[in-house]
């Protein structure tokens, strides 16, 4: 187990009991953090907790719904009370893949807690000691879909989009007190997160693994970039970077519509 003096500092990590959050668990693990791990399924967290501890990492488990104003506070009190928090992670899903009619509004008001608002309360709640200590890192986990409006993903692309814009500003006015940000926006992904929403990744194609996700995230990290798209090659980035945003929502929009048929 690291001691303080040779920890790298704690990092909390939301969604962490499967898929991406549990991948950045197991590699923020490896590098050296103290781990504080968020999300819903206690049995699930105290499993990844487990592993991690015998392989000597200090593991915290904190069982959260973040769509409910008593979780979302509990994670802000621990927030608030860690004197080392190093980085974190907001990385909890939430998602409806169909028609918007089709969604309940209490879920997508749900989504919306869980993708933007619990993102913002996080955020602000950390950077208070990452200020003092003049270091901390953010890493926000997006989506591809927040790029485009994505018919039949309307809530998630929306809160995704929010999340963009909200983590850029961010990075505009805090980097240069020592905060660093990246934002990370995958496509399709195999994790749990698309088989609660209906959806099998493998049909949609190119589907990454979230190890992989969380080795591009890093790398982006390491590089300084505020934005990470896995599996992104270099024609992607260039064709997202100079198409119009018009065309990047038609074929957005197209390919969500191709989805969902």
């Amino acid at each position: 187990m690291p001691s303080a003096s040779t920890s790298r500092g704690v990092a909390l990590v939301t969604g962490a009991s499967s898929g991406i959050g549990a991948s950045f668990a197991r590699r923020l693990a490896s590098e050296g953090y103290e781990l504080i791990l968020v999300a819903r399924r206690r049995e699930r967290l105290e499993e990844l907790a487990r592993e991690l501890r015998e392989l000597g990492t200090e593991v915290e488990v904190l069982v959260s719904d973040l769509a409910s104003d008593p979780g979302l506070r509990s994670v802000e009190e621990r927030l608030h009370a860690e004197p080392r928090l190093a980085m974190l992670v907001n990385n909890a899903g939430f998602a409806h893949f169909g028609s918007f009619l089709d969604e309940e509004p209490d879920a997508a008001e749900a989504g919306l807690r869980v993708l933007a608002l619990a993102t913002v309360r996080l955020t602000r709640a950390a950077l208070p000691a990452f200020l003092k200590a003049g270091t901390g890192t953010v890493i926000n986990v997006s989506s591809r879909a927040a790029f485009g409006a994505s018919a039949w993903f309307a809530t998630y692309g929306a809160a995704k989009a929010y999340v963009n814009r909200f983590t850029l500003a961010l990075a505009d006015e805090f980097e240069p007190r020592g905060v660093r940000f990246t934002l990370v926006c995958p496509g399709n992904v195999e994790t749990e997160l698309f088989e609660r929403a209906g959806v099998d990744p493998a049909t949609l194609g190119g589907a990454l693994t979230p190890e992989q996700v969380v080795d591009d995230a890093l790398a982006a990290l390491a590089k300084g970039e505020r934005i990470c798209v896995p599996g992104e090659g270099q024609r992607d980035r260039l064709l997202r970077q100079i198409l119009p945003h018009r065309l990047v929502r038609k074929l957005s929009s197209f390919l969500s519509r191709l989805a969902g048929t």
